[in-house]
């Protein structure tokens, strides 16, 4: 029976799964991130016939030599941007994903992002725990109103989509988005407008929501001259990937004004962020856990082992990236 590691530990309901139908796993027992170094040390110690990866793992030319016995990567993330596709083709090696299964999840905390920065939870929250609190006064820690606001999201695939539905729906906002294509359905669904570049979204929107994949075209899709394009009175959330955004250039941004606030779960240089971005009063920040929910992560954890079980029955993974 094929031979599995893990690198890092995931919900059970994944890892019963594989050892049911008679997988050997071996479990990374590092309470972390492996490093470049324990990666493919690891992978080195057997011959591994999968790996069952996370998006905190490089996987590209150097791994895949580390363990040439293994025909597949089994990727816990619906994003494969931290694996090498084109190499693993070169090499003949499988990569499947989890989408779908983080969708309403990820939604759900994006759209709480939006709720927080714009109501300045946060700010109110370290307000009190700080025991500065004077009381209440007619002008402290002025908010915005979303009714009638208009949501810009990039990227209306599955996640932008759904945080489009409850804003339009439940908050009564007004959606326009960008896309490489437009997206009919979409548009039929929210009443949403399609917009031509992201440009014409950021000058119109008053809340902007990210939902790309990370690639070559899309690093620093949020950078410093787009920001500035942005109202002063808009909000920037960014649930994808950290790199999409120029953080040094949000930082900057609001530092000086020129966007009200923004929403980040996801950083250019994970774990680190960049210098000056704590110290933002008006950045609601949260540390990687848009799909952090229970049902979620253990969703996510039986779709990357029916993958694996499917590939080893001689058939094609239901979440097949290439």
């Amino acid at each position: 029976m094929p031979t599995i590691y893990v690198t890092r530990k995931i919900p059970d309901i994944g890892l019963a799964m594989l050892r049911g139908k008679g997988f050997t796993l071996d479990v990374s027992e590092k309470d972390g991130v492996l490093t470049k170094e324990e990666l493919l040390g690891a992978l080195r110690k057997r011959s591994y016939d999968g790996v069952l990866c996370l998006l905190t793992d490089t996987i590209n030319a150097e791994t895949f030599a580390a363990v040439p016995s293994a025909k597949i990567f089994a990727n816990y993330a619906v994003g494969f941007n931290n694996i090498d596709v084109a190499e693993a083709k070169k090499r003949g090696v499988t990569i499947t994903n989890t989408p779908g299964a983080l969708t309403n999840t990820v939604a759900e905390h994006a759209m709480a992002l939006i709720m927080a920065v714009a109501t300045r939870t946060a700010e109110g929250d370290r307000l009190m725990r700080s025991g500065k609190w004077g009381g209440w006064g007619p002008m402290q820690l002025l908010g915005a109103d979303l009714k009638g606001k208009t949501l810009g999201v990039l990227g209306a695939g599955r996640i932008g989509s759904r945080l489009a539905f409850h804003c339009q729906k439940g908050f009564e906002m007004n959606v326009i988005y960008y896309d490489v294509k437009q997206n009919t359905e979409f548009e039929k669904e929210t009443g949403a407008k399609f917009c031509a570049t992201p440009e014409e979204v950021l000058k119109e929107a008053d809340v902007v929501s990210v939902h790309v994949p990370l690639l070559d075209s899309t690093k620093h899709l949020i950078n410093a001259e787009r920001l500035k394009l942005m109202k002063k009175t808009a909000y920037l959330v960014n649930t994808s990937r950290g790199p999409v955004v120029d953080e040094a250039a949000l930082v900057e941004a609001l530092k000086s004004g020129t966007i009200a606030g923004a929403g980040l779960d996801v950083y250019e240089s994970e774990p680190k962020t960049a210098p000056g971005l704590t110290e933002c009063e008006n950045a609601v920040l949260t540390p990687h856990i848009a799909s952090a929910t229970e049902t979620t992560r253990g969703e996510m954890a039986r779709l990357a082992a029916e993958n694996l079980i499917a590939f080893f029955d001689g058939k094609t993974p239901p979440n097949l990236v290439q």
